[in-house]
Protein backbone atom coordinates (compact mmCIF):
# COMPACT_ATOMS: atom_id res chain seq x y z
CA UNK A 1 0.00 0.00 0.00
CA UNK A 2 1.29 3.99 -0.63
CA UNK A 3 0.79 6.28 1.84
CA UNK A 4 0.52 9.70 1.76
CA UNK A 5 -0.44 12.57 4.18
CA UNK A 6 -2.00 15.96 3.97
CA UNK A 7 -0.56 19.34 3.84
CA UNK A 8 -1.47 21.35 7.12
CA UNK A 9 -3.66 23.59 4.75
CA UNK A 10 -5.69 24.86 7.31
CA UNK A 11 -5.64 28.27 9.04
CA UNK A 12 -4.32 28.15 12.53
CA UNK A 13 -2.95 31.07 14.55
CA UNK A 14 0.69 31.10 13.43
CA UNK A 15 0.39 29.32 10.50
CA UNK A 16 3.14 30.54 7.85
CA UNK A 17 4.16 29.56 4.92
CA UNK A 18 8.00 28.33 5.84
CA UNK A 19 5.93 25.57 8.09
CA UNK A 20 3.94 24.28 5.08
CA UNK A 21 7.68 23.76 3.13
CA UNK A 22 9.32 22.37 6.11
CA UNK A 23 6.28 20.17 6.54
CA UNK A 24 6.26 19.12 2.50
CA UNK A 25 10.24 18.72 2.43
CA UNK A 26 10.37 16.56 5.81
CA UNK A 27 7.13 14.40 3.82
CA UNK A 28 9.36 13.67 1.30
CA UNK A 29 12.34 12.77 3.01
CA UNK A 30 10.47 10.41 5.07
CA UNK A 31 9.03 8.46 1.95
CA UNK A 32 5.71 9.41 1.63
CA UNK A 33 4.17 8.97 -1.42
CA UNK A 34 1.92 11.78 -2.06
CA UNK A 35 1.31 15.31 -0.70
CA UNK A 36 -2.88 15.91 -0.57
CA UNK A 37 -4.62 19.37 -0.09
CA UNK A 38 -8.21 20.27 0.90
CA UNK A 39 -10.60 22.20 -0.69
CA UNK A 40 -12.98 24.41 0.92
CA UNK A 41 -13.63 28.23 -0.35
CA UNK A 42 -15.68 29.20 2.44
CA UNK A 43 -15.27 28.16 5.93
CA UNK A 44 -17.30 25.21 6.49
CA UNK A 45 -18.30 25.29 9.58
CA UNK A 46 -20.61 22.66 10.43
CA UNK A 47 -17.71 20.17 9.79
CA UNK A 48 -14.47 22.49 10.30
CA UNK A 49 -13.60 25.06 12.73
CA UNK A 50 -10.86 26.47 10.05
CA UNK A 51 -10.26 27.96 6.80
CA UNK A 52 -8.26 26.63 4.14
CA UNK A 53 -5.87 27.59 1.91
CA UNK A 54 -6.50 27.13 -2.11
CA UNK A 55 -5.01 24.08 -3.02
CA UNK A 56 -3.80 24.73 -6.78
CA UNK A 57 -1.75 27.57 -5.62
CA UNK A 58 -0.49 25.72 -2.55
CA UNK A 59 0.29 22.57 -4.80
CA UNK A 60 2.09 25.16 -6.91
CA UNK A 61 4.30 26.25 -3.98
CA UNK A 62 5.19 23.19 -2.54
CA UNK A 63 6.08 21.31 -6.47
CA UNK A 64 8.99 24.12 -5.74
CA UNK A 65 10.30 22.58 -2.91
CA UNK A 66 9.72 18.87 -3.54
CA UNK A 67 10.87 16.42 -6.34
CA UNK A 68 9.55 12.83 -5.78
CA UNK A 69 5.74 13.18 -4.67
CA UNK A 70 2.29 13.07 -6.28
CA UNK A 71 0.48 16.16 -5.51
CA UNK A 72 -3.30 16.08 -5.20
CA UNK A 73 -6.54 17.41 -4.35
CA UNK A 74 -8.82 15.73 -2.23
CA UNK A 75 -11.04 16.85 -3.03
CA UNK A 76 -11.31 20.06 -6.08
CA UNK A 77 -15.28 21.16 -5.67
CA UNK A 78 -15.50 21.56 -9.11
CA UNK A 79 -19.41 23.41 -9.48
CA UNK A 80 -17.50 26.06 -7.80
CA UNK A 81 -14.95 26.60 -10.98
CA UNK A 82 -15.21 27.31 -14.52
CA UNK A 83 -13.37 25.24 -16.13
CA UNK A 84 -11.30 26.92 -18.60
CA UNK A 85 -9.77 29.29 -15.77
CA UNK A 86 -9.14 25.28 -13.86
CA UNK A 87 -7.87 24.25 -17.05
CA UNK A 88 -5.37 26.95 -17.25
CA UNK A 89 -4.14 26.60 -13.23
CA UNK A 90 -4.05 22.88 -13.54
CA UNK A 91 -1.44 23.33 -16.79
CA UNK A 92 0.35 25.43 -14.93
CA UNK A 93 0.65 23.01 -11.59
CA UNK A 94 1.43 20.22 -14.24
CA UNK A 95 4.27 21.85 -15.68
CA UNK A 96 5.61 22.98 -12.82
CA UNK A 97 5.54 20.16 -10.69
CA UNK A 98 6.61 17.64 -13.91
CA UNK A 99 3.69 16.14 -13.93
CA UNK A 100 2.82 15.16 -10.93
CA UNK A 101 -0.15 16.34 -10.01
CA UNK A 102 -3.59 13.92 -9.07
CA UNK A 103 -7.00 15.53 -10.02
CA UNK A 104 -8.96 14.37 -7.26
CA UNK A 105 -12.41 15.44 -7.99
CA UNK A 106 -15.82 15.93 -6.24
CA UNK A 107 -19.15 17.72 -6.05
CA UNK A 108 -18.68 18.97 -2.88
CA UNK A 109 -21.39 19.55 -0.03
CA UNK A 110 -21.66 23.14 1.38
CA UNK A 111 -24.43 24.92 0.12
CA UNK A 112 -22.97 28.13 1.05
CA UNK A 113 -19.67 27.61 -1.42
CA UNK A 114 -22.12 27.22 -4.15
CA UNK A 115 -24.14 30.13 -3.74
CA UNK A 116 -20.89 32.24 -3.80
CA UNK A 117 -20.62 31.32 -6.88
CA UNK A 118 -23.90 31.88 -8.26
CA UNK A 119 -24.60 28.32 -8.52
CA UNK A 120 -27.08 25.77 -6.18
CA UNK A 121 -26.73 22.53 -4.39
CA UNK A 122 -29.53 21.05 -6.99
CA UNK A 123 -27.17 21.62 -9.72
CA UNK A 124 -24.07 19.67 -7.93
CA UNK A 125 -24.17 16.46 -9.94
CA UNK A 126 -24.39 18.23 -13.50
CA UNK A 127 -21.95 20.80 -12.74
CA UNK A 128 -19.26 18.59 -12.06
CA UNK A 129 -19.89 16.74 -15.22
CA UNK A 130 -19.64 19.81 -17.10
CA UNK A 131 -16.80 20.94 -15.43
CA UNK A 132 -14.76 17.80 -15.37
CA UNK A 133 -15.12 17.05 -19.44
CA UNK A 134 -14.75 20.41 -20.59
CA UNK A 135 -11.55 20.56 -18.37
CA UNK A 136 -10.26 17.51 -19.66
CA UNK A 137 -10.88 18.55 -23.16
CA UNK A 138 -8.66 21.84 -23.00
CA UNK A 139 -6.07 20.12 -21.22
CA UNK A 140 -5.51 17.36 -23.96
CA UNK A 141 -6.06 19.37 -27.33
CA UNK A 142 -5.94 22.58 -28.33
CA UNK A 143 -9.08 24.41 -30.65
CA UNK A 144 -11.45 22.88 -28.08
CA UNK A 145 -14.91 23.12 -28.08
CA UNK A 146 -17.58 22.51 -25.58
CA UNK A 147 -21.12 22.93 -25.29
CA UNK A 148 -23.27 21.98 -21.70
CA UNK A 149 -26.21 23.68 -19.61
CA UNK A 150 -23.68 25.70 -17.96
CA UNK A 151 -20.41 26.38 -19.68
CA UNK A 152 -19.44 26.50 -22.89
CA UNK A 153 -16.71 27.83 -25.01
CA UNK A 154 -15.66 27.12 -28.69
CA UNK A 155 -11.64 27.40 -30.31
CA UNK A 156 -10.37 27.68 -26.84
CA UNK A 157 -6.42 26.69 -26.68
CA UNK A 158 -4.67 26.78 -22.93
CA UNK A 159 -1.61 26.17 -22.82
CA UNK A 160 0.60 24.00 -22.06
CA UNK A 161 -0.94 21.54 -23.68
CA UNK A 162 -0.67 17.41 -22.84
CA UNK A 163 -0.01 16.67 -19.24
CA UNK A 164 -3.51 15.76 -18.97
CA UNK A 165 -3.54 14.42 -14.68
CA UNK A 166 -4.94 11.36 -13.29
CA UNK A 167 -8.75 11.61 -12.19
CA UNK A 168 -9.70 10.56 -8.69
CA UNK A 169 -13.21 11.03 -8.40
CA UNK A 170 -14.59 10.80 -4.59
CA UNK A 171 -18.04 10.04 -3.48
CA UNK A 172 -19.36 6.81 -2.09
CA UNK A 173 -20.98 5.41 1.21
CA UNK A 174 -20.32 7.16 4.52
CA UNK A 175 -21.26 6.45 8.03
CA UNK A 176 -24.79 6.88 8.52
CA UNK A 177 -25.45 9.68 11.24
CA UNK A 178 -27.23 12.57 12.06
CA UNK A 179 -23.90 14.69 11.93
CA UNK A 180 -23.36 13.43 8.07
CA UNK A 181 -23.94 15.83 5.26
CA UNK A 182 -24.75 12.75 2.88
CA UNK A 183 -27.12 9.83 2.80
CA UNK A 184 -25.30 6.58 3.25
CA UNK A 185 -25.58 5.50 -0.58
CA UNK A 186 -23.40 4.99 -3.88
CA UNK A 187 -25.43 7.95 -6.04
CA UNK A 188 -25.72 6.49 -9.39
CA UNK A 189 -24.25 9.64 -11.02
CA UNK A 190 -21.24 9.28 -8.43
CA UNK A 191 -20.97 5.62 -9.49
CA UNK A 192 -20.98 6.33 -13.38
CA UNK A 193 -18.45 9.27 -12.64
CA UNK A 194 -15.84 7.19 -10.82
CA UNK A 195 -15.84 4.48 -13.16
CA UNK A 196 -14.97 7.12 -15.68
CA UNK A 197 -12.09 7.73 -13.85
CA UNK A 198 -9.03 6.19 -13.17
CA UNK A 199 -9.74 6.01 -9.33
CA UNK A 200 -11.31 6.02 -6.53
CA UNK A 201 -11.23 8.16 -3.02
CA UNK A 202 -13.73 6.60 -0.57
CA UNK A 203 -15.13 9.37 1.81
CA UNK A 204 -12.83 9.64 4.98
CA UNK A 205 -16.44 8.96 7.07
CA UNK A 206 -16.96 5.49 5.16
CA UNK A 207 -16.32 2.42 7.68
CA UNK A 208 -14.37 -0.38 5.58
CA UNK A 209 -17.46 -2.14 5.46
CA UNK A 210 -19.06 0.57 3.35
CA UNK A 211 -15.88 0.90 1.63
CA UNK A 212 -16.17 -3.01 0.41
CA UNK A 213 -20.14 -2.30 -0.36
CA UNK A 214 -18.47 0.65 -2.44
CA UNK A 215 -15.99 -1.43 -4.64
CA UNK A 216 -18.32 -4.38 -5.18
CA UNK A 217 -20.73 -2.00 -7.07
CA UNK A 218 -18.09 -0.14 -8.52
CA UNK A 219 -16.37 -3.56 -10.10
CA UNK A 220 -19.91 -4.69 -11.43
CA UNK A 221 -20.27 -1.05 -13.16
CA UNK A 222 -16.92 -1.40 -14.33
CA UNK A 223 -17.86 -5.32 -15.47
CA UNK A 224 -20.87 -3.93 -17.46
CA UNK A 225 -18.92 -1.19 -19.13
CA UNK A 226 -16.49 -4.38 -20.10
CA UNK A 227 -13.36 -3.54 -18.39
CA UNK A 228 -11.89 -3.76 -14.78
CA UNK A 229 -9.43 -2.64 -12.04
CA UNK A 230 -6.94 -3.98 -13.63
CA UNK A 231 -7.27 -3.16 -17.00
CA UNK A 232 -7.57 0.21 -16.56
CA UNK A 233 -4.98 0.80 -13.77
CA UNK A 234 -7.66 1.77 -11.49
CA UNK A 235 -6.50 3.42 -7.82
CA UNK A 236 -8.32 2.70 -4.77
CA UNK A 237 -7.62 5.83 -2.40
CA UNK A 238 -9.20 6.67 0.91
CA UNK A 239 -8.45 9.44 2.93
CA UNK A 240 -8.84 10.08 7.09
CA UNK A 241 -7.93 12.31 10.10
CA UNK A 242 -5.77 10.93 12.51
CA UNK A 243 -3.36 11.46 15.46
CA UNK A 244 -0.59 9.37 17.02
CA UNK A 245 -0.28 9.58 20.91
CA UNK A 246 2.83 6.59 21.94
CA UNK A 247 1.82 6.69 25.41
CA UNK A 248 -0.65 6.74 27.80
CA UNK A 249 -3.55 5.22 28.75
CA UNK A 250 -6.65 4.40 26.54
CA UNK A 251 -8.58 7.61 28.19
CA UNK A 252 -5.38 9.67 27.92
CA UNK A 253 -4.77 8.81 24.39
CA UNK A 254 -8.75 9.13 23.70
CA UNK A 255 -8.19 13.06 25.55
CA UNK A 256 -4.81 13.93 23.91
CA UNK A 257 -6.35 13.18 20.24
CA UNK A 258 -9.97 14.63 21.17
CA UNK A 259 -8.08 18.14 21.88
CA UNK A 260 -6.06 17.49 18.82
CA UNK A 261 -9.03 17.07 16.52
CA UNK A 262 -10.96 20.11 17.87
CA UNK A 263 -8.75 22.19 16.58
CA UNK A 264 -9.84 21.43 13.05
CA UNK A 265 -12.92 19.36 13.54
CA UNK A 266 -16.11 21.22 14.45
CA UNK A 267 -18.11 20.48 17.91
CA UNK A 268 -21.22 20.00 15.49
CA UNK A 269 -19.47 16.65 14.86
CA UNK A 270 -19.72 14.51 18.68
CA UNK A 271 -16.88 12.57 19.29
CA UNK A 272 -18.91 8.95 19.20
CA UNK A 273 -18.98 10.04 15.51
CA UNK A 274 -15.61 10.85 14.99
CA UNK A 275 -14.04 8.14 16.80
CA UNK A 276 -16.41 5.49 14.81
CA UNK A 277 -14.83 7.06 11.22
CA UNK A 278 -11.95 8.74 11.91
CA UNK A 279 -8.21 6.73 13.21
CA UNK A 280 -8.38 6.96 16.56
CA UNK A 281 -6.95 4.77 19.32
CA UNK A 282 -3.76 3.45 21.04
CA UNK A 283 -0.58 2.72 18.76
CA UNK A 284 -2.07 -1.09 18.45
CA UNK A 285 -5.92 -0.37 17.54
CA UNK A 286 -4.81 2.46 14.78
CA UNK A 287 -2.90 0.04 13.19
CA UNK A 288 -5.73 -2.27 13.22
CA UNK A 289 -8.05 0.03 11.72
CA UNK A 290 -5.04 0.89 9.02
CA UNK A 291 -5.36 -2.75 8.16
CA UNK A 292 -9.05 -3.39 8.00
CA UNK A 293 -9.28 -0.56 5.53
CA UNK A 294 -6.09 -2.37 3.52
CA UNK A 295 -8.41 -5.84 4.10
CA UNK A 296 -11.28 -3.72 2.17
CA UNK A 297 -9.46 -2.78 -0.80
CA UNK A 298 -7.45 0.35 -0.16
CA UNK A 299 -4.45 1.15 -1.96
CA UNK A 300 -3.28 4.41 -1.76
CA UNK A 301 -4.23 5.84 2.37
CA UNK A 302 -3.58 9.71 2.48
CA UNK A 303 -3.61 10.62 6.26
CA UNK A 304 -4.58 13.92 7.89
CA UNK A 305 -2.72 15.76 10.13
CA UNK A 306 -3.84 17.69 12.74
CA UNK A 307 -1.14 19.97 13.53
CA UNK A 308 1.76 21.34 10.86
CA UNK A 309 4.18 19.90 13.46
CA UNK A 310 7.19 17.46 12.20
CA UNK A 311 6.70 15.23 14.92
CA UNK A 312 3.33 13.77 13.94
CA UNK A 313 5.34 13.41 10.51
CA UNK A 314 7.62 11.13 11.97
CA UNK A 315 5.21 8.79 14.17
CA UNK A 316 3.12 8.60 10.74
CA UNK A 317 6.30 7.38 9.48
CA UNK A 318 6.89 4.68 12.39
CA UNK A 319 3.80 3.48 12.65
CA UNK A 320 2.48 3.35 9.13
CA UNK A 321 5.24 3.87 6.46
CA UNK A 322 6.66 1.03 8.14
CA UNK A 323 4.42 -1.81 8.79
CA UNK A 324 2.35 -0.99 5.83
CA UNK A 325 3.89 0.72 3.08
Amino acid sequence: MKIGVFLPTFLLPGSRADGLRRFARHAEELGFASLFATDHLLTARRFYRVSWLEPVTTLAHVAAVTSAPLLGTSVLVLPTRHPVVLAKELATLQHLSGGRYVFGVGTGWFEPEFASVGARRSERGRRTDEVLDAALALLREGDASFAGRHYSFDGITIEPLGAVPPVWTAGGRQLGHAASPEQPVMAPGVLRRICRSDGWIARPTATPAQIVEDLAEIDAELGRLGTSRAERGFTVAHENFCFVVERGSRSDVAARQEHAMRRVVSDERPWDYVEAVYLTGTIDELQQRVQERVDAGVEHLILHTLTPDLEQLDLFAKHFLGPFA
